[in-house]
C-alpha cells in the first residue's frame, strides 16, 4: 500500500472481512446460506428451509433457525475487521419455519466497546413474518479478521 493510498474503511472493510471469513467458513455455505449485504456493524443472509432441515413435527429444527442467526452474527461482529467471537447468544422462537420458507436474519450492532460488542438478530421468512428474536453478545479475541 502506498503512502497516498487509504487503508480500507466501514463497509469496503466489512465486505473484506466477510469476504476472508468466507473462503474458510465450511458451516454456513453447507447449510445453503449466502450472503445477501454486509457493511460496518451489520449483516444480512439468507437460506431456504430443505427437506433435510425439518424435524418430526414437519417444521424447521430450531437450530437451523439459529444456525443462520448466529452466521449473521458472525459476520456483523467481525465487520470492523477485529476478530470476535460469540460470548452468549439467546433466541425467542416467535413462529415456526416451514419446508420451502426462504429465511433472511439481519444483524445489528446495538453497541461495541473495545472488547464486547452487543447485536440483534431478527430472522424473517418470505412473507416479512418474524420467525425468531436473537441477542447476541460478542468478545473481540484480537488480531484482525485479514490482514491488510
Amino acid at each position: 500500500m502506498s503512502e497516498t493510498t487509504q487503508p480500507p474503511c466501514g463497509d469496503e472493510l466489512a465486505r473484506l472481512a466477510a469476504d476472508a471469513m468466507w473462503a474458510q467458513d465450511r458451516a454456513s455455505p453447507g447449510l445453503g446460506m449466502q450472503i445477501d449485504a454486509v457493511g460496518e456493524g451489520w449483516s444480512r443472509l439468507s437460506m431456504a428451509v430443505r427437506d433435510d432441515m425439518v424435524n418430526g413435527l414437519d417444521i424447521c429444527h430450531g437450530g437451523f433457525v439459529f444456525s443462520l442467526a448466529d452466521s449473521a452474527f458472525a459476520f456483523a461482529c467481525n465487520s470492523q475487521n477485529l476478530a470476535a467471537v460469540a460470548a452468549a447468544v439467546s433466541i425467542d422462537f416467535l413462529r415456526p419455519a416451514k419446508r420451502g420458507d426462504r429465511l433472511t436474519a439481519e444483524a445489528r450492532m446495538v453497541s461495541q466497546s473495545k472488547r464486547s460488542g452487543l447485536y440483534d438478530m431478527v430472522v424473517r421468512n418470505q412473507h416479512d413474518e418474524i420467525i425468531a428474536q436473537v441477542r447476541g453478545r460478542s468478545m473481540r479475541i484480537g488480531g484482525p479478521v485479514v490482514e491488510l
